[in-house]
């Protein structure tokens, strides 16, 4: 198992986490997603390491930006 934190700008409410939620657990290998819009972070847990590359493209495909690793 592997996980990471990202920090992530845009977020202020449910369905921010809703989104971002929805389209980092469709990155395969990923097993969980938790997004808090109060501190903007996102904890993913995976298979295997993600590539930080495709956090951001599903980061930006729910509208929001991914500012780097926290």
């Amino acid at each position: 198992m592997s996980e990471a934190v990202y920090s992530v700008s845009g977020m202020s409410c449910g369905h921010c986490e809703s989104a971002i939620t929805k389209e980092v657990t469709a990155i395969p290998g990923v097993t969980s997603v938790t997004a808090v819009a109060s501190t903007g972070l996102v904890t993913i847990a995976s298979e295997q390491p993600v590539d930080d590359e495709t956090v951001r493209a599903a980061v930006d495909e729910a509208g929001y930006e991914l500012v780097g690793r926290a």
